[in-house]
């Protein structure tokens, strides 16, 4: 652990950093929890903001270890500057929302809360844009000092967190994430994924972290372009599946 550690500092500082605050800030809403009771769509204020840090400080050293790969420097620290603004933000609102005891996301009750919930919106639509030119210099850079079967698992693995971060305005439709019945029902521990209804999160979940779970299976399990695809495309028609059903107002937890 100490090794990757140091290696992932060295391959990308900002982003080591970054994530490494992301991940102390769910320390801190780990410890908001046991003394704020106050809730938020039937859960704890600080449950949120605590999914949001975990999840940006994976992207984080995930984006970190992958840029690595690339030659185009400047670009890279260009990529990695506009990240570390556009989810600090991100996150910061989220937290804000969280303080004063209300939802973040598809909170029109004010003009505040709707300008903070746009402000997310235009910035993640960015970010993603910006993390679909990252996944074109992967495809145009040729010459890789490693197996391209898990080059390829990195460029699958951007190529879903691309589609499934924009499945995200399929829930800015709805204004909502449950689909067939009101967001803040029963859900799961922690995840909140809904026990009664749809829930849109579960296959947007599944889809963006692919960027993980694909090029780890590129890396440790297949050997081949071939059978990559293949588990590729079962990853996808699953997750895919999963949206349709969620679509449909089924809960599949």
């Amino acid at each position: 652990m100490n090794s990757f550690i140091k290696e992932l500092r060295k391959r990308n500082s900002l982003l080591y950093f970054f994530g490494a605050y992301n991940f102390a800030a769910v320390i801190i809403c780990a410890i908001l929890i046991q003394f704020d009771t106050r809730t938020v769509l039937g859960i704890d204020v600080w449950i949120k903001p605590l999914k949001f840090f975990l999840s940006v400080g994976i992207l984080s050293w995930t984006m970190a270890w992958y840029l690595d790969y690339l030659t185009r420097k400047k670009a890279v620290k260009r990529y990695s500057r506009f990240l570390v603004f556009s989810l600090f933000c991100e996150t910061s609102i989220i937290s804000l929302q969280s303080a004063r005891g209300i939802r973040s996301h598809f909170n029109l009750t004010s003009p505040l809360n709707s300008i903070l919930f746009n402000i997310m919106g235009v910035l993640i639509a960015f970010f993603v844009l910006y993390t679909a030119y990252i996944c074109y210099l992967f495809f145009k850079q040729k010459q890789f000092n490693l197996p391209m079967v898990y080059v390829w698992g990195i460029r699958i693995g951007l190529i879903f967190f691309i589609i499934f971060s924009f499945e995200g305005g399929v829930m800015v439709r709805h204004l909502g994430h449950t689909v067939g019945g009101e967001d803040g029902g029963p859900g799961i521990p922690l995840l909140n994924w809904s026990t009664l209804y749809g829930d849109l999160r579960i296959a947007h979940f599944l889809g963006m972290h692919s960027l993980q779970i694909i090029p780890f299976c590129a890396y440790y399990i297949t050997k081949t372009k071939a059978s990559l695809i293949i588990l590729s495309l079962i990853y996808l028609l699953v997750v895919s599946s999963i949206l349709v059903i969620s679509l449909r107002g089924i809960s599949l937890v």
